[in-house]
Parts: structure tokens; sequence; C-alpha cells
């Protein structure tokens, strides 16, 4: 046996690295030379020979070295099965079984050959999949993992291959949070069965987890993981416009019946001013006029939120609309020393734009901003960015202040009507902006974190 495996192995390897034609010729010379060994021996030989060739490399690459290594096996085990038969003329030719076992070997090869490439094809879509993609087997052994899959773990895919999931939350490359995860993963998909569980990152990202379970696979457990954070994005946005409209309907059904009585009650509180001047209690007079005009400020800004005019489009500068509104704004900034500054990488860029809806949309913002870095004056100067910039389509304002800033809930909720963290706001300023700027064609993005400050950022249309 040690005899034959001499000659076996350097000619299986050789076969194995450059998989030439002259190397399976090698294989039908050495399967001559065997003919009358029994084929056990031959298989055993081959096993052996496999198994040293495979020890140095990983899993992917032995599985790759015992397909390789079927088509020389099968070669040689045809030269070594069947022996040449002498014509008339003396020459050696092939006898009508060999013939026909010869056949079915190139049939063989070339349906590996297919097979090889049809897997290769589908093995290769798997790993460049955008969804991360797990399969483990009915024992709960790891056996396939795709590159997403192993980006999102932020792990080597070969560390991978062959553990459990013990050995996997113990992987020493594993991170904290992902190995907290991949816990609320494993209780509730495995434990509980649930089939689809929504979690969401530190960075905000939203990923959606879905497990097919043993019984459709046999025994095995599919477990992929896909961002959905475009989609809740859309969704959110679905979901404000969906308020809007609803906003609407009120605000159309209730403007009227409030507006009137408020008007009638100012005008008797007016009536009634001299007589409460004379029992000394005017200021009475004043608080009522004053808070019923706040009313009305609030009805005004409900009515705008619900359904703002159409915008009066005209070409202008964005850069001369910037600079206009602080120069409006400075004087404040000045007196809660808070520096605004102006950057602009597109001075020329111009919009198509109703100048007096957009300005109000840019000072709500500059306010807002304002407001949130008087919050840390104790701890820094407040400072206001203002950075204008285009991509050849959309024309992008950035405002971004260094105030205290906001957590994932408020940021949620920042744009749906009558929601506000301030003690006087009515909550409806950035909601009218929202749709202010929707009117426009464009949109408003936002950014936080607290202590850190906020950035918003309103894409506009380019002028055609």
């Amino acid at each position: 046996m040690q005899a034959i495996r001499k000659r076996y192995f350097p000619a299986l390897a050789d076969y194995i690295r450059g998989g030439k034609d002259a190397s399976l010729h090698q294989a039908n010379e050495l399967g001559k030379q065997l003919q009358g060994m029994n084929p056990e021996d031959i298989i055993a030989v081959h096993e052996d020979c496999i198994q040293a060739l495979a020890a140095n490399v990983n899993s992917k690459e032995a599985v790759q070295i015992y397909h390789r290594s079927f088509v020389f096996l099968m070669e040689l085990m045809v030269a070594c099965r069947f022996k040449m038969e002498v014509a008339a003329n003396g020459e050696m030719v092939k006898s009508a079984e060999e013939q026909r076992f010869s056949e079915m070997r190139e049939m063989l090869f070339k349906s590996n050959l297919s097979f090889e490439k049809v897997k290769n094809k589908y093995e290769n879509v798997l790993q460049h999949m955008d969804s991360g993609i797990a399969l483990f087997d009915s024992e709960g052994i790891l056996s396939f993992i795709n590159v997403q899959m192993a980006k999102l773990m932020d792990i080597p895919r070969k560390t991978l291959l062959g553990c459990n999931i013990r050995e996997i939350l113990l992987h020493g490359q594993l991170g904290l949070s992902t190995k907290r995860t991949i816990l609320r993963l494993y209780k509730e998909m495995f434990l509980k069965r649930n089939r689809y569980y929504e979690f969401q990152q530190k960075d905000g990202k939203h990923l959606l987890a879905t497990v097919t379970y043993g019984d459709q696979l046999d025994g095995d457990f599919l477990f992929s993981v896909k961002d959905v954070s475009e989609y809740k994005h859309i969704e959110q946005s679905a979901l404000q416009n969906d308020k809007l409209a609803m906003l609407g309907k009120i605000a159309a059904a209730i403007a009227h019946e409030i507006r009137n009585p408020l008007t009638s009650i100012r005008g008797f509180i007016q009536l009634l001013r001299p007589y409460l001047l004379e029992v000394g209690k005017e200021e009475y007079a004043r608080i009522i006029l004053t808070e019923i005009d706040r009313a009305n400020d609030i009805i005004y800004e409900f009515l705008n939120s619900s359904k703002p005019s159409a915008p009066m489009k005209q070409s202008t500068s964005i850069q001369h609309l910037i600079k206009e509104v602080v120069m409006l704004t400075e004087s404040e900034s000045l007196l809660r020393n808070c520096e605004i500054g102006v950057e602009s990488f597109q001075s020329e860029a111009i919009v198509s734009i109703d100048i007096k809806q957009v300005k109000q949309v840019i000072l709500n913002l500059l306010k807002n901003a304002l407001d949130a870095v008087e919050e840390v004056q104790a701890e820094r100067r407040g400072k206001i960015d203002i950075s204008l910039n285009s991509d050849g389509q959309y024309v992008e304002i950035k405002i971004r202040d260094n105030g205290k800033g906001m957590d994932k809930v408020t940021m949620s909720k920042l744009f749906d009507p009558f929601f506000t963290t301030k003690q006087a706001g009515t909550g409806l300023g950035l909601s009218v902006s929202y749709r202010i700027i929707r009117n426009h064609g464009g949109t408003i993005r936002v950014d936080s974190m607290v202590g850190s400050g906020t950035e918003f950022v309103i894409y506009l249309p380019l002028a055609e």
C-alpha cells in the first residue's frame, strides 16, 4: 500500500494544483499500472492522500479539493478496470464495454463541470447579497455565512464557520453591543419562535431579521438580516403625510368655529375696558386681550401647517436669501452670545422658490438653533454654522448648532404637529416648515446627538 501511495500522491497533487489534461493523463496511466488491484484498496489510498492535501487548507478549499479529486479517481478507476483488446492488425483497441464506460465517464465529467458552474454561480450570488445570511444545521452549527452577515458582525467569516451559538457569543472579536443583539435575537426568534424581528443599531440603522425554521429546510435554520432604514424613512414620511392630511381636515372644520367666537369676545372686552378702568381692573382686560391674540396666533399657525398657500415661485440666489435671514437674526444672536458663520461653495446657485415661505423656514430653524445653544451657555459659547452646497440637481443648506442636541425619540416626533420641547412653544413651526419645503419639491433631514448639537439639512431643487 505504501508503494502505491508514493505513486498516487504526487499524481493526485499535480492534478489538484493544475487540473490540466496532462495531469489527468497521469491518472489514466496510473490506473493501467494498478489493473488487478482491489478497488477498495485504491479508494483507501485515495482517501488517505486527500486528507493529507486538505489538512493544510481552510474548509472551503478542502471542499474544492474533494470535488476535483472525484474526477481524478473516476479517470483512474476506468483505466484500472478495463483492459485493451488486440485487433486483427495487431493494434490495441478499446473493448465495447470499455467504450461505453468511457462515454459514461465523459458524461459524468461534463455533468460535474456543469454542477460546479451552477453551484459557484449561486454561491457567488448569496455571498454578495445586500442581506446578511447565515445557515445553521440541525445541531445548531453554522455551516454557511455570507460576506454581508460577517460584515454586520465585524468578524472574519472563516473564524465563524463550524461554530455554534455559544461559541459565536464567546468569540474574542465579537463586540459587546453585537453580543447583546445576538442574545436578543436568539431569545425572540429561536426560543419564542418569532419569524420576524426588527431592531435598531446605535448608529440609527433599522434592521429586519427573519428566520426560516428547520421543518422547511430539512432540519436547517436559515437566518437573514436586512437593512430597512430607507424603508423606515419612506414609512415615516408616509405617516407624516397622513398626519398632515388629517390635520388639514380638522383645521378646515374648526377654523371658523373657534375664530368667530374669539373675535366677538375680543370686541366685548374692548367695550368693557372703560368700566374695568374705573374699578382699577384694566390689567384684567389687557391679560384677556393678550391671551385672545395668542390663541388667534396659534390658530393661524395651525391653519398654515395644514394647508400653507401655494408657493409663488420666482428665481433667486439662495446665498443672497441666507444673508438676509442672517442679518435679521444677527442682533438676537449677539444678545445671546452666539456666533453665526456662513460658508458657501455655491455662490451662484439659483433656485425657483416662494421667497417669503422659504425665508420663514430658515428663520424658524435659526431661532430653534438659538434656543438650543442658549441652554448650554454655561458650558460653551454658542455657535451656528450655515453651509451652502450643491450636487448639480439640488442645493443643500446645512444649519448646524452646538446646542444641547436631541435623543432618538425626540427626533422621531420632531415634525409632528403640536409636538414641542419648549415651554411656550406651539409645536407647529417645524410641521409648517416640513410642509413648505415638501411643496417646493424638496426635503428636510435632521441629525442630532445629545450634548453635541443638531444639524438640519434642507434640499431644494435648482432652477432649470
